[in-house]
């Protein structure tokens, strides 16, 4: 392609973009809210509530050893799960972490020998080794890990009796977590805890009390770091209903109600904390307003969005909605349909194809206007819908509010319809802002050839047959456009008939009566024709021309003398009917040739066959084929 060296960006409508962007899952577009909320003015209003908190944000980042201590204490809250009266369940791993916790730290007697191996760096893993051993005991009368003679297998067994491998895997974790987090607790309060880990036959009734309060304290205290940590527009959404205190009051991390966390580490981290908060709680007001602005922002984007889809949806006669919804810190679009409730989950199972690619092209608008591509490419976005939908559609692309107008944009068609409305009506001030071109694409032995179309190529049916009766050198080509004329005009009398004869290669003319039986026209009728005819053709003869067209020879030799695929099509239906050529091609072959081009007046407008080529290369060819055997 030539000018394409600082394109660097490209967006495409077509089927793939359908199948993977729209209509996802559960959502309508992929990334909804990076399309339609996440704009630079969303950012913008984000950007100034972050500054706001930047500081408290920091001084809780610049704490050494914070991360470290966060993560041991989640793991130890969640080792203990709290039943719906407030107490510790006994299925908990930190249960079972204590109890095997206590057993380590009492080893029995006969087992003193397995200590080294019990209180090492990792006794879950060597007592399961140890247990999977133990099968192998009645193997042989040696030790099935050492090999060694007289050995006491019942101590072996005792190992993994007295020890079960999870329980130990739970105290080293819960062990490494009490260890991780130790400078946080006031110092009576962790070695209470300590002292529970290496007690033997479990925690007592008061015992587990301590634990599920200190479990507590430490849930609050990490949902208070949380909190403060993922401070931004959308945690803090609720604070337009507080005053300076209630926010100081509802953030502020207050260690005396903590007392178990009361450490002087604990103090150094919160105290800088809580000063910042004091900073934050003085600019409330601040703070309140950037809030109240960016929810504004938000309201705001939605209601655009939504209406713009919608109004594009009822204008195209689709029953569909859309809605975007928040859905926790982003937002997503949903379709709903107007005779059903809740919103549609797959809406590729609900939407027909023209529905489903109507819709979408809505949606790749957005898309665009979000992205900003340095080229759109629409791949026949039109061509399958009715005229009413059509061009809601194109309106919406080029003259709708949120239309692609201002993109540098090359829509590719089979449909001549927007052709026209860009070429002769110029989409009615649509691009008043630039110069859009319109160029006809063929292919020809793999080379593509584009040619400029202008105002003067779209012509009416009559004109180009008006224009093609004058121009042409083939008396038989001159026939097939009067007959295409007399056919738009509905001028079916007898010189239609006549044409139509000749080009069935009939050597009497004839016409049907009024029985819809076929009989030879009289004499008087055939002057009467003649004549008519003559007014376009003055030089016709019917028995000179239908001669040429029973004439094989001829007619090859007239196929040859064409370059223009329509009228190769019409000289060879009319060998067709003098040579046995028809039972030889296919059937789809044969429909296109008798029927597609047979007499073509679907458009009131369209482009001249001899200067834009429409009739498909491989159609043509096997044509060439056909009249290369006859020849």
């Amino acid at each position: 392609m030539e000018g394409a060296e600082e394109i660097r960006s490209v967006l495409v409508f077509n089927d793939q973009y359908v199948s993977r962007f729209a209509f996802q899952a559960d959502e309508v577009l992929r990334d909804s809210f990076e399309i339609f909320i996440n704009t630079r003015e969303y950012r913008d209003g984000l950007n100034r509530i972050e500054t706001l908190l930047e500081q408290l944000k920091t001084t809780i980042s610049e704490q050494q050893g914070l991360e470290e201590a966060i993560a041991h204490l989640i793991v130890l809250r969640d080792a203990f799960v709290m039943t719906k009266g407030g107490a510790i369940s006994k299925v908990s791993r930190g249960i079972k972490a204590f109890n095997a916790g206590g057993k380590l730290a009492n080893i029995p007697e006969a087992l003193q020998g397995y200590q080294d191996f019990l209180l090492g760096e990792s006794p879950a893993d060597w007592l399961s080794w140890q247990a999977k051993g133990k099968k192998f005991q009645e193997a042989s009368e040696r030790c099935p890990f050492c090999t060694a003679d007289n050995i006491d297998k019942t101590l072996i067994a005792t190992v993994s009796e007295t020890y079960e491998t999870a329980g130990l895997r739970s105290m080293a974790d819960l062990g490494t977590a009490i260890e991780g987090s130790a400078d946080y607790f006031e110092p009576s309060a962790l070695a209470g805890l300590r002292g529970i880990t290496r007690k033997l036959g479990g925690p007592s009734e008061q015992e587990l009390a301590f634990v599920a309060g200190l479990r507590k304290q430490v849930e609050l205290l990490l949902s208070k770091l949380t909190s403060l940590r993922t401070l931004s527009f959308h945690s803090m959404q609720d604070v337009l209903n507080e005053t300076q205190g209630d926010f100081l009051r509802n953030r502020k991390i207050d260690l005396e109600l903590l007392p178990a966390l009361a450490s002087d580490r604990t103090r150094a981290i919160v105290d800088p904390i809580n000063l910042e908060l004091e900073d934050v709680a003085q600019r409330i007001n601040v703070v309140k307003q950037y809030i109240g602005q960016q929810k504004a922002t938000v309201a705001r984007l939605i209601r655009e969005n939504e209406s713009g889809i919608n109004d594009f949806l009822a204008t195209a006669g689709f029953r569909y909605r859309v809605a975007i919804e928040a859905k926790e810190t982003e937002y997503r679009m949903i379709l709903r349909h107007e005779d059903a409730t809740g919103h549609i989950v797959n809406a590729t199972s609900h939407l027909s194809y023209g529905e489903r690619n109507a819709f979408a092209m809505e949606l790749f608008m957005y898309d665009v206007r979000s992205k900003g591509p340095d080229l759109v490419i629409l791949d026949d976005p039109v061509s399958s819908f009715d005229r009413t939908k059509k061009f809601a559609i194109l309106h919406q692309l080029f003259h709708g509010r949120e239309s692609i107008r201002g993109f540098t944009t090359m829509l590719l068609t089979h449909d001549l319809e927007p052709a026209i409305d860009v070429v002769v009506n110029g989409t009615s001030g649509q691009f008043s802002a630039s110069k859009p071109v319109v160029d006809f694409l063929k292919t020809s032995n793999g080379i593509l050839s584009e040619r400029r179309i202008v105002r003067d190529d779209i012509m009416t049916f009559s004109e180009i047959c008006r224009v093609n009766i004058q121009e042409s050198c083939d008396d038989l080509i001159k026939c097939v456009y009067l007959r295409r004329l007399y056919e738009v005009m509905g001028q079916r009398g007898l010189e239609y008939e006549m044409l139509s004869s000749l080009l069935h290669c009939r050597i009497n003319p004839t016409c049907k009566d009024q029985h819809g039986t076929q009989r030879e026209l009289s004499s008087d009728e055939m002057l009467l024709a003649s004549v008519e005819i003559g007014k376009h053709i003055p030089e016709f003869d019917y028995n000179c021309i239908v001669q040429q067209a029973r004439d094989k020879v001829k007619l090859i030799a007239s196929y040859w003398a064409t370059s223009v695929g329509y009228e190769k099509l019409q000289i060879f239906r009319v060998l067709s009917e003098a040579s046995e050529i028809g039972t030889a091609t296919s059937s789809a072959f044969r429909k296109f040739v008798n029927e597609s081009f047979h007499i073509e007046n679907e458009y009131i407008m369209q482009l001249d066959p001899r200067e834009f080529d429409v009739v498909p290369e491989y159609i043509v060819s096997q044509c060439d084929e056909i009249v290369a055997e006859l020849s």
